[in-house]
């Protein structure tokens, strides 16, 4: 679907660099794409997008920069890095969490999020084509939020699933054209927040995990000509790299009771395993794409984004080959959160916004990145990796979309 290449605008890039970016180079690795087979095509999924009051006011500072955004915020600068990789995907897919508000505000942070609008489009401009919406924050403004949400999403150009403003559209399977393959997402959560539940009248407003239904959702989708079927999966335990017992034993259960092709997941807001189980590929977590927690602990600022290249193998047969790209959000100094009173910032005092970086990207391309900027940026590669791998699936062939640069 989308096939833009893009300059973009990075604060730790030099034009030179976004050149060769862009132009892809070295971007995708020869073995991205399986020879032989028939139709292909290839999905980009990242985690959490959940813009946090500070990244809000990043937005205000860059829009007064640039002079570009709407009613005053510019989300573009601070994403920008990721676009060249996200716009190169046929299907690129999102998840966003909380609850768009108003487009001048107010705007609230945790507990119940309410966010700008104005990030839809940013989003739709990086190349994302869809967005997953059932998350535990889903309820935080009720039937309101869910409207203000989804209507966002649509002005900016955007899909959704998981959570619907009619019952009809709960029950409209999201099938999408991807170079003649339909494919089909669905989006589910293991709950809501507290006090936060379905409105009586409404059980239908958001998805809500149970393998019953999910079997449902996707058999909608095969009658409505669903060639594959992605599964957007908001599970698990938070700030844990690791999955729980209950999401590998659900994993286990969707592989062997349903013909779900992929599983994507969310909410640890850290980078969590990926395994083949019983020939289908799980993404236990995927981190954030961009989120601020209040107390950020070096591992809410990675994330990945899973590239997945989908080749038919016969009628109804698909081969997936997995691949990764580690990102990592550069945070600028905090007073509350430094022990010099914010005179440094997260271990580099060259930081000044708040920046979305493809790492192997940064690495490669910037020539003027410090040694404590390479030194932070190699760390969170390696450790995304070794998180990533640490269920075996090495040997069931993922591996980096780009290598690390030396």
């Amino acid at each position: 679907m989308n096939t833009r290449r893009s300059r973009t605008l990075l604060s730790l890039l030099t034009p030179l660099s976004l050149l060769a970016a862009v132009s892809g180079c070295g971007l995708l690795s020869d073995d991205a794409s399986p020879e032989g087979g028939g139709r292909s095509f290839t999905v980009a999924a990242a985690g959490d997008i959940l813009m946090h009051p500070e990244l809000v006011d990043q937005a205000r500072k860059d829009a007064g920069r640039t002079g570009k955004g709407v009613d005053g915020l510019d989300f573009g600068p601070m994403m920008a890095g990721i676009k060249p990789l996200i716009s190169k995907a046929d299907l690129a897919i999102c998840h966003f969490e909380p609850v768009m508000g108003p487009a001048k505000g107010p705007f609230e942070g945790f507990p119940d999020f309410q966010v700008p609008p104005q990030q839809a489009k940013t989003i739709k401009d990086i190349g994302y084509d869809t967005c997953s919406t059932a998350s535990n924050h889903t309820l935080d403004h009720g039937y309101d939020g869910v409207k203000r949400t989804l209507d966002a999403l649509d002005a900016a150009g955007l899909k959704h699933t998981g959570s619907f403003r009619t019952a009809k559209e709960a029950q409209t399977p999201l099938v999408m054209d991807v170079k003649g393959v339909k494919v089909a997402q669905i989006s589910f959560a293991y709950g809501f927040n507290e006090p936060h539940r379905l409105p009586k009248g409404k059980p239908w407003l958001a998805n809500q995990q149970d393998l019953g239904r999910i079997k449902a959702a996707e058999q909608r989708a095969r009658k409505a000509g669903a060639d594959v079927v992605i599964l957007s999966l908001h599970w698990g335990r938070e700030h844990h790299p690791e999955p729980s017992g209950g999401q590998i034993s659900f994993a286990r259960q969707i592989a062997r009771h349903t013909g779900i092709n992929l599983v994507i997941g969310h909410h640890a807001h850290v980078v969590e395993p990926m395994e083949k189980v019983h020939g289908t590929w799980i993404s236990y977590g995927l981190g954030n794409q961009i989120a601020r927690h209040e107390q950020p602990t070096g591992l809410t600022e990675e994330g990945v984004i899973a590239w997945f290249t989908f080749t038919e193998r016969g009628k109804g047969r698909w081969d997936v080959q997995p691949r990764f790209e580690p990102t990592l959000l550069t945070i600028p100094p905090d007073a509350e959160n430094v022990r010099d009173g914010g005179k440094a910032a997260y271990g580099d005092d060259d930081v000044q916004d708040y920046r979305l970086l493809d790492v192997p990207a940064a690495l490669r391309d910037d020539h003027h990145l410090t040694d404590t900027q390479k030194a932070r940026l190699r760390l969170a590669f390696e450790r995304t990796e070794g998180t990533l791998l640490n269920r075996g699936a090495g040997a069931d062939g993922l591996k980096p979309l780009t290598s690390l640069p030396g």
